[in-house]
């Protein structure tokens, strides 16, 4: 954006305190907590976009990354009792729900042999029989079978569950997972920290402290991860700002975070099912902010099979330069809670086809993000 350009944008602001943290935005300043608060409050949309769509652009110009992966989802058993999810089954139910085998899911990577997929994401739910062994055990036939793939697995939820039931600390138990294979960890199970807000949705799980230890420790060990935030529910806006703080906290200290996620509340069949949905106007506004106060992360994703292909392309005008991958493989954590694709699949081609429409250009990335392909030019 041109000094000329941002003027235009800023007298279209009437607010003085709006004017001045825009001024401090275009010029790459860090906002503080109640400066964001501000934004949440009283920013108007277009204004937020413009701002949020200079820091993208500030960082990566056109560039909107994707990469080719797929989901194993051991099971959807699990031994907590999250109100937002519409996913897992409780044990004493386990009847209702599924379990994989290790060659069940080693299938599933032979599955794609000879495909040019960078990324595996093991992910599920809290199965008090699939142990710390059970996966550093699966960990390492996948690698045996296919090296050259990357392993992202595990949330803190089941990794301190699984480090507890095995009696080793957090950090014993992550190198011993390192060890097996495990190469980084996504962004899953962070929800949001505030005490009084979690132990309303998610009381019996892991605090969001413990989350931020287990990814401390993981980025210790000279692995990366990603960081998630669940949105749209019974936080505050304040809530959503702390979150964030902790995470650009802890990014200033380790510099292990890839990627922020914000995760759109779905309230389908579920114990939350009596809380409305926010609005696109609203997710608009999240990403728009995540991508301002997040300043210290490199990447801020839009999953596009929670926000529906559509809206995550309009995501990428209000900050976003990632919108995942093409998820191989059915993925259930979503389309069990109403996301908008039942069937969260993307062929390369329709992921290109979709960022080029927004104007920008398709690069294919592994999970570190180094490009494999740019599609700019490439007919696919």
């Amino acid at each position: 954006m041109t000094q000329e350009a941002f003027e235009q944008i800023q007298s279209t602001q009437p607010d003085s305190d709006l004017q001045r943290i825009g001024k401090k935005i275009f010029l790459g300043e860090r906002i503080l907590p109640d400066e964001a608060l501000l934004l949440f409050e009283k920013a108007g949309l277009s204004w937020l976009g413009a701002l949020a769509n200079h820091v993208r652009e500030t960082k990566h110009g056109d560039t909107t990354y994707f990469n080719r992966n797929f989901h194993i989802e051991p099971t959807n058993i699990c031994v907590f009792s999250c109100n937002f999810c519409s996913y897992s089954r409780l044990y004493a139910h386990k009847e209702e729900g599924w379990e994989l085998t290790a060659d069940q899911m080693l299938d599933i990577v032979k599955k794609y042999d000879g495909q040019p997929v960078t990324e595996v994401h093991i992910v599920g739910g809290v199965h008090p029989k699939l142990t710390l062994h059970f996966f550093a055990d699966l960990l390492k036939k996948i690698k045996a079978h296919r090296p050259d793939l990357h392993v992202k697995g595990f949330t803190p939820v089941e990794l301190d569950y699984m480090f507890r039931k095995a009696k080793m600390s957090r950090r014993e138990g992550m190198q011993f997972l390192k060890d097996a294979g495990l190469q980084s960890l996504p962004g899953g199970g962070a929800e949001i920290f505030a005490p009084e807000i979690r132990k309303q949705i998610c009381e019996d799980k892991v605090d969001g402290a413990g989350w931020l230890e287990i990814h401390r420790i993981a980025h210790e060990l000279g692995m990366h991860s990603n960081a998630t935030m669940l949105y749209g529910h019974i936080e505050s806006f304040r809530d959503r700002i702390d979150h964030m703080e902790q995470l650009r906290q802890l990014q200033d200290e380790t510099g292990g975070f890839n990627t922020f996620i914000p995760l759109k509340f779905r309230n389908k069949d579920n114990a939350m099912s009596h809380i409305p949905e926010s609005t696109i106007v609203e997710d608009m506004r999240m990403y728009a902010i995540a991508r301002i106060y997040m300043d210290n992360f490199p990447h801020l994703k839009a999953y596009w099979p929670m926000l529906g292909r559509n809206n995550a392309q309009l995501t990428l005008s209000f900050g976003v330069n990632d919108i995942d991958g093409t998820i191989d493989d059915s993925t259930k954590i979503y389309s069990m809670a109403g996301s908008e694709e039942q069937t969260p699949t993307m062929s390369t081609s329709e992921l290109v086809q979709l960022i080029r429409q927004a104007r920008r250009k398709p690069v294919e990335r592994d999970t570190l993000y180094s490009v494999v392909k740019d599609y700019s030019e490439v007919e696919v």
